[in-house]
C-alpha cells in the first residue's frame, strides 16, 4: 500500500487508535507520527467523522478519538468511507472515436470492478481489533 494515500494514512491512524480507543489524539500529533499535514489529516479523517468512525473536538484540549468500538470498524468501512476506488470514472476517461479503445475500456473497467467489490469483501473481513492483534 502506498505510504502516503489517504487510505494508508487513515488505517494507520485507527489502528493506533484502536490500542487505545479512549485516548484523545491532535491532528499535529497524527501529522508528525505520519510524517504528512495535520491538514491532510483533518481533511481524512474528516470522512470518518461523518461516517461515524470518528468524534473530534475542538479546542486546547481536542482531538480526534473512536466513535465506535475497534472491533465493530472494518476495513472496508474505512475504505468506503474515504471514496477510495480501483477503478477510473467514466469522466477520468472520455469516450474515444475509436471503437478497439473502447472495447478495451469496457472490457477493463468490468474486471476492475469485480477486483474491487473482492477487494471490499476481503477488507470486510478484518477489524481494527484483528490489525492490533498482530
Amino acid at each position: 500500500m502506498k505510504r502516503n494515500s489517504r487510505l494508508s494514512l487513515a488505517l494507520h491512524t485507527l489502528s493506533h487508535m484502536a490500542g487505545d480507543p479512549s485516548k484523545t489524539r491532535t491532528s499535529a500529533d497524527i501529522a508528525n507520527h505520519a510524517g504528512t499535514n495535520p491538514v491532510v489529516v483533518r481533511r481524512v479523517l474528516g470522512k470518518l467523522r461523518e461516517a461515524g468512525m470518528l468524534t473530534s473536538e475542538k479546542g486546547h484540549a481536542g482531538g480526534w478519538k473512536l466513535a465506535r468500538a475497534p472491533e465493530t470498524i472494518t476495513l472496508a468501512d474505512v475504505y468506503l468511507a474515504l471514496d477510495e476506488s480501483l477503478i477510473a470514472t467514466e469522466t477520468d476517461n472520455p469516450v474515444s472515436s475509436c471503437s478497439v479503445e473502447n472495447a478495451l475500456h469496457h472490457r477493463v473497467t468490468g474486471v476492475m470492478r469485480d477486483i474491487e467489490q473482492s477487494l471490499i469483501e476481503r477488507l470486510g473481513e478484518t477489524t481494527l481489533s484483528d490489525v492490533r492483534g498482530h
